[in-house]
C-alpha cells in the first residue's frame, strides 16, 4: 500500500466517521468534516499535508513497483 492511497483511504473513512457521529452524537463534528474537505482542497494547490509527511517518515513506499 502506498502513501497516497492510505491517504484516500483515511481521508474518506474520516470523513464517513465524522458524518454519523454528527448525527448520532453532536452536530458540531461537521467541523471535523470541514476540516478534512479544507485539508484536501489547500492539498491540492500546495501539496503539504501532515499525514503524508509522517507516513513517509515511517517509511511507507511513495509509489508501487
Amino acid at each position: 500500500m502506498t502513501v497516497d492511497r492510505i491517504l484516500f483511504i483515511s481521508a474518506g473513512f474520516m470523513v464517513m466517521l465524522s458524518c454519523a457521529l454528527s448525527q448520532y452524537h453532536h452536530v458540531y463534528w461537521l467541523g471535523l468534516t470541514g476540516f478534512m474537505g479544507f485539508m484536501l482542497f489547500q492539498n491540492g494547490f500546495t501539496g503539504f499535508c501532515p499525514l503524508s509527511i509522517i507516513l513517509k517518515k515511517m517509511g511507507v513506499p511513495t509509489k508501487e513497483n
